[in-house]
């Protein structure tokens, strides 16, 4: 079993690499490697995309590298390969994002992102630091986690979905904050499983035992 994370210079990839690594030996979940190469990602058994920054910054690199981005989309797509999108890697797997300008993303997950706007003015944005989640839905990747488990954020911008199914999980700061949305072969987690401790390595291991 291969999994690739996707290297498209959208932020240091070094701590995920060395998370998903030490669960990979944990689980017996395969193989990891950090590659921008299509033909890798083509190849690979799992996909996973990460993502620093704003969201039509990390658009334009990964449709910017050679090939990468259509690999990308027809393992998941049309071979149904296990994708598991992090951070603004998660965010691009929305219709639209709303940030500076908009911006089409990979509609996987229909909704829009947008900026965080807590009801209490006190809350400051970014929303930074740890949250307990709030499980909306039941998943694989969710074996062993509860609500009230920890998670690591660092985010001004999340996923308002149209589909209330496809959220789930989600954190109170100044109303709702949408945390893990999925549907198929897709999960996308908002906050940094590899930065999220005990919870965040649980996710990783479960994703790369997951056998949809």
């Amino acid at each position: 079993m291969l999994t690739a994370i996707i290297d498209y210079e959208s932020g240091n990839l070094h701590s995920a690499q060395k998370a998903f690594e030490r669960m990979a030996r944990e689980t017996d979940g395969g193989e990891i490697v950090v590659t921008g190469d299509a033909d890798v990602v083509a190849r690979a058994d799992r996909i996973v995309l990460p993502g620093d920054g704003a969201f039509p910054a990390c658009m334009a690199e990964l449709k910017g590298h050679s090939g990468l981005y259509s690999a990308m989309v027809e393992a998941v797509e049309a071979k149904g390969r296990p994708f598991m999108g992090i951070c603004v890697g998660m965010q691009l797997m929305a219709s639209w994002g709303r940030e500076y300008t908009d911006t089409e993303g990979l509609d996987w997950i229909a909704g829009e992102v947008r900026k965080i706007e807590p009801l209490d003015p006190a809350l400051k944005v970014p929303h930074m630091g740890w949250n307990d989640l709030v499980l909306d839905g039941a998943h694989p990747v969710f074996d062993g986690i509860e609500t009230g488990d920890h998670a690591y954020f660092v985010h001004s911008y999340h996923m308002d979905v149209t589909r209330p199914d496809e959220r789930l999980a989600h954190v109170e700061y100044g109303g709702d904050v949408t945390a893990v949305i999925g549907t198929g072969t897709m999960i996308g987690l908002q906050f940094h499983p590899e930065k999220s401790q005990a919870a965040g390595l649980r996710m990783i291991g479960n994703f790369l035992t997951w056998r949809p």
